[in-house]
């Protein structure tokens, strides 16, 4: 295997989630995208935070349960997320993701955001690479 990056595994085609997003938007642009997260950026596409799938789940049942209105992004997301940059090995990625979390990396340069690395994508080009196997075009490391 040759000395894939970041870069070139990443999905650059899926839209960023923005601050003051309601919570349904986010779950159906998860759902749409097949991803467990995504980056909440600004205006300029600075990651500001995370969320995932488990802050839509929870934040939900208990906005339903309590009937307390619709949240948004702001409420739930994570503050802190891990970023990578486009040079970062694949190497590194695989290890990383299969590791435990976070399954989804905002990929950073400059300080604005170019697209993010999944699980999905790392084990697609771990598998073209090593055994030929057939992929359905959603696990597509060339999205």
């Amino acid at each position: 295997m040759r000395s894939l990056t970041a870069s070139d595994v990443m999905w650059n085609h899926i839209e960023p989630i923005r601050c003051g997003t309601p919570l349904t938007r986010v779950v159906k642009a998860l759902l749409h995208n097949h991803v467990t997260g995504l980056p909440v950026v600004d205006d300029h596409r600075h990651v500001l935070g995370f969320v995932s799938e488990q802050d839509c789940i929870h934040a939900l049942l208990v906005s339903n349960y309590h009937c307390e209105g619709e949240p948004t992004v702001d409420d739930v997301m994570f503050r802190e997320p891990l970023t990578i940059s486009p040079e970062m090995g694949m190497v590194d990625l695989a290890q990383n993701l299969g590791a435990g979390k976070p399954k989804v990396y905002p990929v950073v340069d400059h300080g604005k955001l170019v697209g993010i690395v999944t699980r999905s994508a790392i084990l697609a080009e771990l598998a073209r690479a090593g055994c030929g196997v057939e992929l359905p075009k959603y696990a597509s490391a060339d999205d």
